[in-house]
Order: C-alpha cells, then sequence, then structure tokens
C-alpha cells in the first residue's frame, strides 16, 4: 500500500509542469507517452481516446489543471487531459535513436547538456528511477487506494 501511496503521491507531482503557458485556443503538443483523453475533468472519467506523443492538438478551453483539446490530426478525437501532459513547445520525432523518455524530457527543457551536469556532480544511480517508471498502475487500482484510504477524490 506504500508503494502505491508513493507512486501516487510523484505522478500528481509531475502533472504540474509547464501548464502555466498553455491558454484557451493555443496549440500544444502531447509531451508524454500517451495522453489519456477522458469525458471530463475527473481523473476517473470515461475514457474517449488517447493521443501518442509529439501530437498537435488545439486547446478549447482550460479548467484548474485539465485542458480540454482536440486532435489536429483527427477533428473527432477530443477529450479532457492533465496540462502535465502537454508542452506548449512543440514535440518531433526526428526518426533518430532517441528514446521516447528522451524525446519527453526535451520537450521539458531537460537535454543532455542538463543531465551530463546531474551526472558529472556525483555519483548518481538511476535503476530505481527506471525501476519506477516502469510501474505501471492501473485507474482501478488507484481508485481502489483512494476509496480504500478514504482520500477526497475531488476533480
Amino acid at each position: 500500500m506504500k508503494k502505491l501511496f508513493i507512486i501516487f503521491t510523484l505522478i500528481l507531482l509531475a502533472s504540474g509542469t509547464l501548464f502555466a503557458q498553455i491558454s484557451r485556443g493555443s496549440t500544444a503538443w502531447v509531451a508524454v507517452k500517451s495522453a489519456a483523453l477522458k469525458s471530463s475533468t475527473w481523473f476517473f472519467a470515461g475514457s474517449r481516446g488517447s493521443l501518442d506523443m509529439g501530437a498537435q492538438v488545439t486547446v478549447l478551453q482550460i479548467n484548474g489543471n485539465w485542458a480540454e483539446v482536440r486532435s489536429s490530426a483527427n477533428a473527432s478525437l477530443s477529450g479532457w487531459t492533465s496540462l502535465g501532459n502537454l508542452s506548449s513547445r512543440r514535440i518531433v520525432s526526428t526518426g533518430t535513436s532517441a528514446s521516447a523518455r528522451e524525446i519527453a524530457m526535451a520537450g521539458k527543457g531537460f537535454d543532455q547538456d542538463v543531465e551530463n551536469a546531474y551526472r558529472g556532480s556525483g555519483n548518481l544511480n538511476y535503476d530505481d528511477v527506471d525501476k519506477t517508471e516502469a510501474i505501471i498502475i492501473s485507474q482501478d487500482d488507484i481508485f481502489r487506494f483512494i476509496v480504500d484510504g478514504r482520500l477526497i477524490t475531488g476533480e
């Protein structure tokens, strides 16, 4: 149970980046491997589909930490996603050997120079970060954790 709580907390903290630059009517790009599109601003709302990293969207409206978006490639695909899933800077796949993780980090301003500075500053071990990123928790498990823990689900 502690493991679920820690992961849920990390997800919430990570979701708050870069949304200050995104506004209604603007163009944005998906900055995560896959962004779920929801029917409302509730985390456990029904799914309307998903968009892959680099997909261009139009921001229809903002509600708190959520953005209603429409796919530029498929106008019939729209829904709500966390602002943390979006970048105001274009994410482009160059067909190079860059991993999805590297592309996402570059979209958020974390480039090779920054990584080299971190690596040069000491004896860092990324194994635990890689293990944590590889953990996949279903929405049902997260919801059960919230209900069992009597946490406020809110919007």
